[in-house]
């Protein structure tokens, strides 16, 4: 589930390209250089020669100009390869659809990050550390995605060593997320004394994230090839015993994923429905049913994560490159919708535009005070059913044996060999839909509604009355929302086209360059509106600070 890293990765092939840039920059051309000296020859021959020597010190001249040219050529060349190494490094991130929406991720993320670390949400500390470590999986795959082009010339994806090695940044993600939702629902000394683990899981996953950049740093010096595998293949079967196996019908290809590179995704996976799971039952937790919507707001996160798994699982093929830019979109689809679920759990919680504010806050604040009294609260703890140690048995066994399944079972059948997009498809749509299904039912038996859109209130949902109850400041504030998005949507579908094409659009005089613009900023209003509750929600937000600051400014001054 690679995700979010082309925003940091565009800002770094400009810092990198530049030094490149100048290190390859032609010295003084040749022709001034050369010229110095006829001038200077000219200027002290008193002789009569002095026009002859003139005359064939300039054919001269112009006779070195062709080797003069394709000097500079060369060293342009030079130049241009140098920097054609370091945009390839990004190739796959930045300048392609998935690289679009990869950047257009991040900032939901980090939205999403705010909102569920308000103080108000009792989110676990360790589980929240767990989501923002998952930037430092983001930061990974930049060193990565630069050695595996410029090197290599491969994408992340065919570099084991490489490829293992920033996934685990993911794996380590899930597993402190699950720690620390678990242990706040299961330990009744939490409130009082804090996690029993203390900072040993920060630690250790401080500790994966420094043996990973001594990996980036050392690991071509070290020998490691393109395919050299990751933790040196522990697990890989011999090839003789793979093809001495009777169901096996094909040998691997050279970029096949070693074990350890399938057991990192395969407990990405499987860690990544245990915290939905988790997070699902903090809803009784914390007797706030938002929660749940937190688990729904992850489903297409889990499809980012079965995209990359089938992408590996057919060899990473360019014929189903669609893969990639379905994982990107499920990436910023899931960071759009987490970010949703954290905001209703924050504003369920008493967040409110005031906590913008970054001077610090009253002390006697009314709404502080409610806010301080409801972080304070304790949970509501459910004794463990399994310990930590055989849970983590439970995990290693699904992820050891879902690894060699899917490593060596694969050889028994033709479908990973034959590039087949419908059946990739089917298992990238499939396999989430039924994890959604299963919620649905989960939340019908347990007397809910099932999935339902995102309210972002008490009751049952958002509608324009709600706004209207705000009179003129509502109008106002829902007028300033839909201008916000058409004032953001041009500059967005003008970038796309450039990242896209190469250029910026000409809509005045180049026809396909407006249709283009159009179709996608057409397109982008009718996926909002399908968020009529997110900008409904945005528009009630805003709507206390407009009457405050705008519709009833004049009469505020006259009260003070």
């Amino acid at each position: 589930m690679a995700r979010l890293s082309a925003v940091a990765a565009l800002a770094a092939t400009v810092v990198i390209a530049a030094p490149k840039s100048l290190a390859f920059a032609p010295p003084s051309p040749l022709v001034g250089s050369r010229s110095a000296s006829p001038i200077v020859r000219l200027q002290h021959d008193t002789s009569g020669r002095a026009g002859t020597v003139a005359t064939s010190m300039m054919t001269e001249l112009v006779a070195d100009v062709p080797s003069t040219l394709a000097s500079a050529a060369a060293a342009a060349d030079a130049l241009s390869a140098s920097s054609s190494s370091n945009l390839l490094s990004f190739a796959d991130q930045g300048q392609n659809l998935a690289g679009i929406f990869f950047q257009a991720s991040l900032l939901p993320y980090l939205l999403f990050l705010y909102f569920l670390g308000f103080r108000g949400n009792r989110t676990p500390n360790l589980g929240n550390f767990g989501w923002q470590y998952l930037l430092l999986f983001v930061l990974g795959t930049i060193p990565s995605g630069i050695i595996t082009k410029s090197v290599y010339g491969q994408s992340l994806a065919n570099v084991d060593w490489l490829h293992g090695g920033a996934e685990a940044l993911l794996t380590a993600t899930n597993v402190l997320i699950v720690l620390g939702f678990r242990e706040a629902m299961t330990n009744p000394d939490y409130t009082s004394s804090g996690s029993k683990f203390g900072s040993t899981p920060k630690i250790v996953a401080g500790v994966v994230a420094l043996l990973f950049a001594v990996a980036c740093a050392t690991g071509t010096s070290l020998g490691f090839e393109a395919h050299s595998p990751f933790l040196f293949g522990i697990g890989n079967l011999p090839d003789e015993t793979v093809l001495s196996l009777p169901f096996v019908m094909h040998s691997e290809p050279a970029n096949a994923l070693s074990i350890p590179t399938w057991a990192i995704h395969c407990s990405s996976v499987i860690e990544f429905l245990f915290a939905m799971d988790i997070i699902w039952k903090f809803a009784e937790t914390t007797d706030n049913p938002k929660w749940k919507g937190l688990t729904w707001g992850m489903l297409p996160l889990h499809a980012s994560g079965i995209c990359a798994c089938t992408y590996h699982f057919f060899y990473n093929p360019s014929s189903l490159q669609f893969l990639v830019e379905l994982q990107a979109f499920f990436t910023l689809l899931g960071n759009t919708t987490v970010a949703i679920a954290a905001y209703r759990i924050a504003i369920s919680n008493g967040w409110t535009l005031r906590e913008l504010n970054p001077f610090p806050k009253s002390e006697v604040s009314p709404e502080g005070i409610a806010i301080d009294e409801a972080a304070a609260m304790t949970y509501n703890v459910v004794a463990a059913k399994e310990s930590e140690v055989v849970l983590a048995a439970k995990l290693f066994a699904l992820t050891i044996g879902a690894s060699y399944l899917l490593k060596y079972g694969e050889l028994a059948i033709d479908l990973p060999f034959t590039e087949n997009g419908i059946a990739a498809g089917a298992m990238v749509f499939g396999i989430p839909a039924i994890t959604g299904y299963l919620y649905y039912n989960r939340a019908q038996e347990e007397g809910g509604e099932g999935f339902s859109l995102p309210s972002f209130g008490d009751g049952e949902g958002l509608s324009m009355a709600d706004v209207k109850k705000f009179g003129v400041s509502g109008t106002v504030a829902y007028v300033l929302t839909e201008l916000a998005f058409w004032a953001v949507a041009f500059p967005v579908a003008s970038t796309a086209l450039y990242r896209t094409t190469g250029h910026w659009p000409d809509v005045i005089n180049d026809n396909s360059d407006r249709a283009a613009v159009l179709a996608f900023i057409f397109t982008g209003a009718n996926i909002a509106r399908l968020l009529v509750p997110v900008r409904l929600g945005a528009a009630l937000a805003l709507a206390p600070w407009v009457d405050e600051n705008i519709i009833n400014r004049e009469g505020a001054k006259d009260e003070q």
